[in-house]
């Protein structure tokens, strides 16, 4: 009897040769795509950190030596430059201007952001395609000052902190538009069993809802705080009187007719902005968890 040896089939070869060392340390593939793709992120992290690192380097040093060597590396440090800055952009008072406004008209944007989205993204009012379309035309209209301006003088509302306040709060931007979305992830039966057991439209506006949308509600005050709390244009027009000035009117007081405190205007650039970014860091999970929760179940 012979003994018959037939040869492997070439899948099979394939499969039993060694494959090439394609994979990290991890366990991972790297693929050209992959490098390219953080090569990008690199990129685009330092466009970012940049301008950054350049402001904490001006504002570290005096000015005589940014006059001397603006783009160089500060060679001793001058922490004092902070000091002096808060003390002469009198931030002492407009911080405590900036939080009020900030918080109060955020959270006041916020709130009309759910009682206008909410019946929208339910179906409520008539053609909610219409409102939607609306909401994203008025992110693309200009800013009418003259008409603000007017507005506040004849309520009365002009250099009060009230008027200031009313008028950024009725700025409510994306805010509709993010309620709307995220709100397609919210079933509706939890409406109509909420109405069966005899609960309110308002009661279950602000008292149920809020606790199952959290995430967007977060990123509308985020993003309304961010707009309330660099806002220099509106400030500038409807707030004359100093003692009511927020922190970012406290930046002029570094701008001088022929030359300009450089470094002292960097040091409180930091000083404006660092209070929002400490904010940033720690909400950051619900601006996340918001764009997630609306892209996917919606």
């Amino acid at each position: 009897m012979s003994l018959v040896t037939s040869a492997a089939p070439p899948d099979l070869i394939r499969l039993q040769e060694p494959k090439r060392a394609t994979r990290t340390a991890g366990g991972k593939r790297v693929t050209v795509g992959t490098v390219v793709m953080y090569a990008l992120l690199i990129v685009v992290l330092l466009i970012y950190l940049a301008p950054l690192a350049y402001l904490v380097n001006t504002a570290l040093k005096s000015n005589s030596e940014f006059f001397a060597n603006p783009t160089g590396l500060v060679r001793a440090l001058d922490f004092g430059n902070f000091v002096t800055a808060w003390q002469k952009g009198d931030f002492g008072t407009a911080v405590w201007n900036s939080v009020l406004y900030t918080f109060t008209a955020a959270a006041l944007g916020t709130v009309m952001s759910l009682m206008v989205g909410f019946p929208v993204a339910r179906g409520y009012l008539k053609h909610p395609g219409v409102w939607n379309g609306l909401f994203a035309v008025m992110l693309f209209l200009p800013n009418t000052l003259v008409t603000v301006f007017q507005l506040a003088l004849r309520l009365n509302l002009y250099d009060t902190q009230l008027g200031y306040i009313l008028i950024l709060a009725s700025g409510v931007g994306v805010g509709p538009l993010l309620v709307t979305g995220y709100l397609k992830s919210v079933p509706r039966e939890l409406d109509e069993a909420a109405a069966l057991d005899g609960v309110g439209y308002l009661r279950y506006l602000f008292g149920f809802l809020p606790a199952l949308i959290k995430p967007v509600l977060a990123t509308v005050f985020i993003l309304q705080a961010i707009g309330c709390w660099n806002d220099i244009i509106l400030a500038t027009i409807l707030l004359p009187d100093p003692s009511k000035f927020p922190l970012t009117l406290g930046l002029f007081a570094f701008k001088g007719t022929y030359s300009s405190e450089w470094s002292l205007l960097a040091a409180a650039t930091i000083i404006v902005a660092l209070p929002l970014l400490i904010v940033y860091v720690f909400l950051q999970r619900y601006l996340v968890a918001s764009v997630v929760g609306g892209a996917v179940k919606g």
